[in-house]
């Protein structure tokens, strides 16, 4: 694939998320696919973590303890100290990345299972520790939680006040997908930098990089830090888009979503747990319409897509020249 096509496709793929989805969604006059899409761009950013996580060969079924820590981290400081939404959507993920140094230091010493299986206990350790403690309102959650003001610089006005518009739902989905895009161009570049191709090295053999003198720790810590960096991304978005946030927002089931997404769109593909978000959110509300058999159905797919492709999704693609592959085939 030429750097021209490459241009020529990522520009229609902005002008697709950024005009062509807005227009169809005024013209059909469903609203509600703007919250169902933004939701889908969030859950993507939190599952690009983990898919980053899996880059280095860990998995992480943990990211839904980031995602709550980042939301309450954004209520706190919007709700009870009355700080701008867009100064805590950073530092809610600048508090998740250093609980991450402090988590991931010990624990990203772990090899396969033991690894997952902390992380599992990660989620619900934070879920406890929001009922807990007395900043967070305990199983009240926070609630009513101000919209996103308007963002001024000189005068002039780059963000408006979200609370002013006649409808917010427009404004939160070029906010998430802004976000969205940010998050996996970011990572996008990461894989393809030195940085990425020594990551890349861990997960195919730890000892043989380390023996050519690879900081495996230092290699850990710092995909670990970005993956949770992004769960608190997302986590304090999804609250300012609820206006609340509660110890349930986030369960040991979103953690395993995350892990699912990257699956189902390809470990080895940067753009995976993108495709992979879209087709299980999707899949999942399709099959609603099956009743109790809707779970049953669901796993039974899942599975099935699982073993007939092993690399996911974008393995469908046929042509090698228009494959971006970052890791596994």
């Amino acid at each position: 694939m030429t750097r021209t096509t490459k241009i020529v496709g990522v520009g229609a793929v902005l002008a697709i998320l950024l005009v062509g989805i807005p227009a169809l969604i005024n013209i059909s006059g469903r609203w509600d696919l703007y919250y169902t899409l933004t939701s889908v761009a969030l859950l993507s950013i939190a599952s690009g973590g983990v898919w980053l996580t899996f880059y280095i060969g860990r998995i992480n079924i943990g990211q839904g303890a980031y995602a709550l820590m980042g939301g309450y981290v954004s209520a706190i400081l919007v709700v009870k100290y009355g700080v701008s939404f867009w100064l805590t959507l950073p530092i809610a993920g600048l508090f998740c990345g250093a609980v991450s140094v402090l988590i991931g230091i010990p624990i990203l010493r772990l090899r396969g299972v033991y690894f997952a299986m902390i992380t599992l206990v990660l989620t619900e350790v934070a879920r406890l520790s929001m009922l807990a403690l007395p900043i967070t309102n305990g199983a009240k959650g926070i609630t009513n939680i101000p919209l996103p003001g308007a963002v001024e610089v000189f005068g002039l006005t780059l963000i408006p006040d979200f609370a002013t518009l006649s409808n917010a739902k427009p404004a939160f989905y070029y906010l998430s997908i802004v976000l969205m895009i940010l998050c996996f161009a970011g990572l996008y570049r990461l894989v393809n930098s030195r940085l990425g191709k020594l990551c890349r090295s861990l997960q195919q053999n730890e000892e043989l990089a380390s023996s050519i003198g690879v900081n495996i720790a230092y290699l850990r810590v710092v995909a670990y830090v970005i993956s949770s960096f992004l769960g608190g991304i997302g986590g304090a978005t999804f609250a300012a888009i609820s206006q609340s946030v509660y110890p349930s927002s986030f369960t040991i089931a979103d953690s395993i979503n995350f892990m699912l997404n990257c699956f189902l769109g390809g470990l080895g593909y940067v753009f995976g747990p993108m495709l992979g978000t879209l087709v299980l959110y999707f899949g999942w509300d399709l099959l609603f319409q099956t009743g109790e058999f809707q779970l049953l159905i669901f796993s039974t797919v899942l599975i099935a897509l699982i073993l007939a492709l092993p690399n996911g999704l974008l393995s469908l693609r046929f042509s090698k020249a228009g494959k971006e592959s970052v890791g596994r085939e």
